[in-house]
């Protein structure tokens, strides 16, 4: 194209611009073109209805989904504070964690806090829709909904220090949260809990499901306050095949365990960590089927390396749940049996909590335990099984907090400690900070730390 060409051409193509302008400006008025609506934007006044109250009640659950099972939540990232997991890639935060070193800069904790906040809110914003605009509703629903605002405080406070703040919002504004004890956060999710089994009168599937959710909850809120009479009371009615199911699929939530262990190898299998740890991954134990990377099983469920991200092994696979797409039940009616055999042997009865264990064992076709001897043994006892029966699903930070609080071990008995695998060695804390984002939270001095003790 000559230069005269382009000229006439760019010119053309100027008078059409002109053109179109003109015409635009003839067309819309300087409103039109700032008002724009954004269908990203839900404004509150559209889910004041009883369709928006089920999308809201629906978005909570799928907030609680990303915030347990689905996405990089205290499930995995407890785990990996703890004995559970070992860190496999070179994140430092990660690290941190692994480590028992963490700051209060961890990106990781400030977004599983979020998470987990973000589905507190929205379920309390499910639960005034609901009351206000669905009057009809069966009672499961808003006790599903109160559920999840327990099951999220409760799990808050196994995992972060003193210092615990829960802020609203209050018709459309922040209300801003003090720092709480671990105690009053235990104490208000059990609040919660006793609220939304009160919800509940009918006896479809969906009544049982959230009943029995609420009833473990409630127990594990009760062994967390060191009420274990109690907690066995509320979880007596809890049947031993009780399961409530997180489903996950490509489109919407995967498998967290898929993602972060078959897939990404960030995170190994745990054996023997820092000397306390558990040899989850050498046990041979159903409750907490293991491959190694490379070898004919997990060759089976698709992993043919044997190395995790940083190119360090051995990795371990974990074989639970192999499929992108598999469900997860984070809570289940062993979980009842668990605490009933504490309860006992709290009590006294030692023969009696020996045989609620055998008894839950009795569902995996494992051979019966043997009666440990002393008391000490057998609280270890019981502790290991609780470990493996709840592999993965966020109690085991919690239950090692316990361990420290509730029956006076010392943190070095209970938490990995020594020579790190990475350089260097373990560190010495006992719970997570809360994130430093809370520190613009007016209620705090400027500078002022969110954790009130960093003890158990």
């Amino acid at each position: 194209m000559t230069s005269n060409t382009r000229g006439r051409a760019t010119s053309v193509a100027s008078l059409a611009m002109i053109a179109g302008l003109s015409l635009l400006a003839v067309a819309c008025s300087p409103d039109e073109i700032l008002n724009v609506e954004d269908p990203d934007i839900i404004n509150p006044s559209n889910v004041q209805s009883a369709a928006g109250a089920e999308a809201v009640r629906l978005g909570a659950l799928s907030r609680f989904n990303g915030a347990t099972s689905g996405d990089e939540s205290l499930f995995l990232l407890g785990g990996l504070f703890t004995d559970e997991w070992v860190n496999g890639d070179s994140f430092i935060y990660r690290q941190e964690i692994d480590q028992r070193v963490i700051t209060i800069a961890n990106s990781y904790i400030l977004n599983t806090n979020r998470q987990l906040h973000r589905v507190r809110l929205s379920a309390e914003q499910a639960v005034a829709l609901i009351r206000e605009y669905d009057l009809t509703a069966p009672g499961w629903k808003v006790g599903e909904m109160l559920l999840l605002q327990a099951y999220v405080i409760d799990l808050l406070a196994e995992h972060f220090c003193d210092g615990l703040i829960i802020s609203d919002v209050v018709e459309g504004r922040e209300e801003y949260g003090e720092p709480m004890t671990t105690q009053a956060a235990f104490e208000r999710a059990l609040t919660l809990a006793n609220e939304g089994l009160t919800e509940i009168t009918g006896s479809t599937s969906d009544d049982v499901r959230v009943r029995s959710a609420l009833a473990l909850t409630k127990g594990r809120i009760l062994a967390n306050l060191n009420r274990l009479t109690e907690a066995a009371a509320a979880v007596a009615g809890v049947a031993t095949s009780f399961e409530y199911v997180n489903y996950h699929s490509q489109t919407t939530w995967s498998n967290a365990f898929w993602s972060w262990n078959l897939n990404s190898r960030r995170y190994s299998v745990s054996d023997h960590e820092g000397t306390n740890g558990m040899d989850f991954a050498s046990a041979n134990d159903p409750r907490v089927p293991v491959c190694l990377g490379g070898d004919d099983a997990c060759r089976s469920i698709g992993v043919t390396r044997s190395d995790r991200d940083d190119l360090t092994s051995p990795f371990h696979v974990l074989m639970l749940w192999p499929g992108r797409g598999d469900p997860i039940p984070i809570m289940q009616g062993v979980d009842a049996r668990m605490i009933e055999a504490e309860a006992q042997l709290a009590a006294g009865d030692a023969a009696g909590s020996l045989a609620t264990l055998n008894d839950a064992r009795a569902t995996k076709g494992m051979e019966p335990l043997a009666d440990a001897g002393s008391a000490a043994a057998r609280l270890d006892q019981l502790f290991r099984e609780r470990a493996f029966w709840q592999y993965g699903r966020g109690y085991r930070t919690g239950d090692m907090r316990r361990l420290i609080r509730q029956y006076g071990r010392s943190e070095a008995t209970v938490f990995p400690v020594g020579p790190w695998h990475k350089g260097g060695n373990y560190g010495t804390d006992v719970n997570m900070p809360v994130p430093q984002a809370e520190q613009n939270n007016p209620n705090l001095g400027i500078g002022e730390q969110t954790c009130l003790s960093r003890g158990a």
